[in-house]
């Protein structure tokens, strides 16, 4: 049994990352016939984006600004310069945002996270995420028949029918949230239907804390995780190694300071953005609102592409404070102003029934001079007044957290 899908996989790092910054420029130039991109890079030239350090200085698109997008642009808010008749598939997710699926085979790069979780071609695989105007079922669909696998679409509840399904063509594989595989397996338990067929899964779209994990592999399933949107598909995917998650080809991740677009030094959380290459339906620095961070080194499984932890939370850590918003861009703000300070934190907590706000800020050289200058400068940002606690380096938690709201 072949260890990796592709040579794709195993190439050297340098070679990956030249290859894809040599296609990005082309990518960018597709992107510009868009209007909403052509206005939002204005004065681009794209052929000088050959780098991680060029494509930085470009805005960032954040996913929580594409519902409003979307509807003052439908469908696809002007970033997309394709007619939407040009596409496979089109759906809506909450927001609502507008999704395309493309024409080409595994449209959303799927193929790869399965192959890395056992699945191979001529299994059946039970497929429970859902197939309703969302994308979700059709991702894990598309992928696993790229792969050569034969798709029970069964979506999500209706175990009984399920079950008949499972006992009749024997599937070896499931794709789905882990809460719902549970739900299988323990009706199935009290039920007394077999269900001993399925012996490897990936899942996705639900938190798979490790005694869940115990407990699914303690029922005989080899289960993978993966990480992916509607909006890209598979981003990042676990492996026999079982070291964090391994991006996928054809993506360009960088990971930066929450609220910003500035890359996060090696080892912090920071939040995921993403550059896809697709000219068709491109995305220039998609910010997930999610936090991850990068695990130093290779794979043990033989992949040499970009390594993250997994999921790590919530980047949009906006808070509500005496009836203003304060936001992590703030706050980033605010270490720009004072570049000899570390990590920032803003903790938000009541006192004597009101709103208060502390900004924990690390730094090697503390003083009253220092402690005052900052708190100026957290008003002037935020037009709040609040403390300032300087502490050492290393002592905040690397997190990725800027906003601590503990009321």
């Amino acid at each position: 049994m072949t260890a990796h899908y592709d040579a794709l996989e195993t190439r050297e790092a340098a070679a990956r990352e030249a290859e894809l910054f040599s296609r990005l420029p082309g990518v960018l130039r597709a992107a510009m016939a868009a209007p909403a991109y052509a206005e939002r890079l204005r004065g681009l030239d794209p052929s000088s984006v050959t780098s991680r350090a060029a494509l930085a200085h470009l805005p960032v698109l954040r996913k929580s600004e594409l519902p409003a997008l979307h509807k003052a642009s439908q469908p696809f808010g002007g970033f997309v310069a394709a007619v939407p008749g040009s596409f496979a598939r089109l759906y809506t997710s909450p927001g609502p945002i507008f999704e395309a699926e493309g024409r080409q085979a595994d449209p959303w790069r799927g193929a790869r996270a399965l192959f890395a979780a056992g699945f191979r071609e001529g299994d059946i695989v039970l497929n429970t995420f859902s197939y309703h105007l969302t994308p979700g079922g059709f991702i894990f669909d598309a992928s696993a028949r790229a792969l050569g696998c034969a798709v029970i679409p069964a979506g999500p509840g209706n175990t009984e029918q399920q079950f008949e399904l499972i006992e009749a063509y024997r599937p070896v594989g499931y794709s789905g949230t882990p809460d719902f595989l549970k739900i299988l397996l323990d009706t199935a338990a009290s039920a007394g239907r077999d269900v001993s067929s399925i012996k490897r899964a990936i899942v996705s779209g639900a938190a798979f804390p490790p005694s869940l994990q115990a407990e699914i592999k303690a029922r005989g399933i080899d289960a993978y995780q993966a990480f992916g949107t509607a909006d890209l598909g598979l981003v990042a995917f676990e492996t026999a190694a079982r070291e964090g998650m391994v991006v996928n080809e054809d993506l360009i991740m960088e990971i930066v300071k929450p609220g910003t677009g500035d890359p996060a030094a090696p080892g912090d959380v920071g939040e995921i953005i993403v550059t896809s290459l697709d000219p068709h339906h491109p995305w220039i620095r998609l910010a997930l609102g999610d936090l991850t961070a990068a695990l130093p080194g290779t794979s043990r499984c033989g992949r040499t592409n970009m390594r993250i932890k997994g999921w790590m939370g919530r980047a949009d850590q906006t808070t509500k404070v005496k009836g203003m918003f304060v936001r992590p861009e703030q706050i980033a703000e605010i270490g720009k102003r004072h570049p000899g300070l570390g990590r920032l934190r803003l903790v938000v907590t009541r006192e004597r029934e009101t709103d208060a706000m502390t900004l924990k800020a690390e730094t090697s050289g503390p003083s009253e001079a220092l402690r005052d200058d900052v708190a100026g400068t957290l008003r002037a940002v935020t037009k709040l007044g609040g403390a300032v606690e300087l502490v050492g380096p290393g002592t905040l938690p690397n997190d990725g957290k800027v906003i601590a709201d503990e009321r």
